[in-house]
């Protein structure tokens, strides 16, 4: 009985318990439903809020993109008809062009017709001239310009003269300044260095062993050096006579070395003449390179360099020939520097313009043509041999350089103290320049004044008129130039003197 009432109380738990569960299982169930349900409606009022957003914010965007397309529109139409009415404006102006060229057209063609009827008219006033005064055209044209011409010859030669003074003033002021900021950069020595061609006897009995047994010592010192030694005529010095300085070098240095030593005999003077000879190559070769140091010249081959170093050794009227050559290459390097021409040209065919003096002895020819030839065939380039070969008058200067080195040549052996002359010379150069003027017709009397610096001529003023007097300054320093041989410049001056006397009786 207990039993039923356990399976009984047990079926209606376990009834219970179900219904339980299943009412709260359809209450969760209805819960959820209700929930996912908010969910959904929410999710459908954001999407429509979003939905409307974006409607909105296109609705906006469009409008913009309309707005700004209107602008656009607006702008180009406005630049149309700003180019429609440029485009009439230019249509105008050709059509206005058009029509000026057609008047100028017909003007030109009126002008052409004025022309030939001037023309006309003009020619018939000459003839009528020509019939009233009874010449033709081309004599009353000779007869007016002969008229004109001696109506203005007096103003013609003023113009000359004031042409010609101009052109000098500008030039000499142009080539002074030139020249003198060259000049006043370089300082060179005023006295002039000469070759020691005797040498100081200190005793009889030294001069005694330099002749030797019957002259043997003396004989050999001469076959070896191959200069003249002279004893006897210059009392306590020996006088080496020699065309060449080089050997007149080497002579003197071997003769001071057997003096000072006191051994002489034939076989020492050998050993000594071959010991000078290496010691004056070695002086020769550093004297070369040292004037290319002094001057900044580069490129020079060796043996141009060894021909410059024996110029140590030659003198041009007691002018250094190679202090000359130095002094020219550094004035030639200013005064190229300051004009706008090649200073390296200019300076190396300066420093070489006289190489053809160290072999002038050996060849024959003018120097500067030796020299032009000597760099030639060492390779020096063609503007440095044509100045070379130009440095004097008798082959003409096409070069700036060319004409530099010639400048340099006169500056630096017309300076004072820089070369002299002897008597004869001076004399001979004066009588050569009034000979020179005294051929000229119309020439009454010449004088070589001022050392020959300048050459005064006074002419016959009935044969030689002012102009004519021009043109004969002009001609005789032509001549001056292409036939004489002169240091520095030389100053022509005509003089024409017209007086007129009269005695009142």
């Amino acid at each position: 009985m207990i039993f039923l009432y356990l399976i009984g109380a047990a079926l209606f738990g376990g009834a219970a318990g179900f219904s339980y569960n299943t009412v709260m299982t359809r209450r969760r169930t209805r819960l959820a439903t209700d929930q996912a349900s908010k969910i959904l409606d929410d999710a459908n009022a954001k999407a429509k809020e979003a939905t409307l957003e974006a409607k909105s914010e296109s609705l906006k965007l469009a409008e913009a993109a309309k707005q700004e397309e209107r602008q656009r529109r607006n702008v180009i139409e406005k630049t149309e008809q700003q180019i429609l009415q440029r485009q009439a404006s230019v249509d105008q102006k050709l059509e206005d062009l058009d029509k000026r060229q057609e008047k100028l057209r017909k003007h030109e063609a009126d002008l052409d017709l004025l022309k030939e009827d001037l023309r006309a008219i003009r020619n018939k006033q000459q003839e009528n001239l020509e019939k009233i005064a009874g010449l033709n055209k081309e004599d009353a044209k000779a007869k007016l310009l002969k008229m004109t011409e001696r109506d203005i010859r007096a103003d013609l030669v003023k113009l000359v003269e004031k042409l010609q003074n101009e052109a000098k003033e500008e030039a000499e002021d142009r080539a002074k300044l030139i020249i003198v900021s060259s000049m006043e950069r370089i300082a060179s020595d005023q006295t002039a260095e000469r070759t020691i061609t005797t040498v100081p006897l200190p005793s009889d009995e030294l001069k005694g062993r330099v002749i030797g047994k019957e002259g043997r010592n003396i004989q050999t010192l001469e076959r070896a050096t191959g200069v003249d030694v002279i004893i006897d005529e210059t009392p306590g010095a020996i006088v080496l006579s020699s065309f060449d300085p080089m050997r007149r070098q080497v002579a003197r240095v071997a003769l001071e070395k057997l003096l000072s030593d006191g051994r002489i005999h034939p076989a020492r003077i050998e050993e000594v003449v071959a010991k000078a000879k290496s010691e004056i190559d070695r002086t020769v070769k550093e004297a070369g390179e040292k004037a290319l140091k002094e001057t900044g010249v580069v490129g020079v081959p060796l043996e141009l360099v060894r021909l410059l170093g024996q110029l140590k050794f030659r003198t041009s009227y007691s002018q250094n020939v190679l202090k000359h050559s130095i002094e020219m290459a550094n004035l030639a390097g200013m005064i190229a520097g300051d004009i706008g021409a090649d200073v390296r040209i200019a300076k190396t065919a300066t420093l070489l313009h006289d190489i053809g003096k160290a072999v002038t002895h050996e060849i024959e020819g003018g120097h500067h043509h030796i020299g032009a030839d000597l760099a030639q065939k060492y390779g020096m380039e063609e503007a440095i041999v044509h100045a070379i070969n130009a440095h004097h008058d008798d082959v003409e200067a096409t070069t700036p350089e060319a004409l530099i080195v010639r400048v340099c040549d006169a500056l630096s052996a017309g300076r004072p103290g820089a070369r002299g002359d002897t008597l004869e010379n001076y004399a001979k150069r004066m009588t050569e320049l009034e000979n020179l003027a005294n051929a000229f017709p119309g020439v009454h009397k010449s004088y070589a004044i001022s050392a020959g610096r300048e050459l005064r001529i006074i002419v016959q003023p009935e044969h030689v008129d002012d102009l004519s007097a021009i043109k004969m300054a002009r001609d005789i320093a032509t001549k001056v130039e292409a036939t004489l041989k002169y240091p520095g410049v030389i100053k022509v001056n005509v003089i024409r003197e017209t007086r007129a006397i009269e005695f009142a009786k």
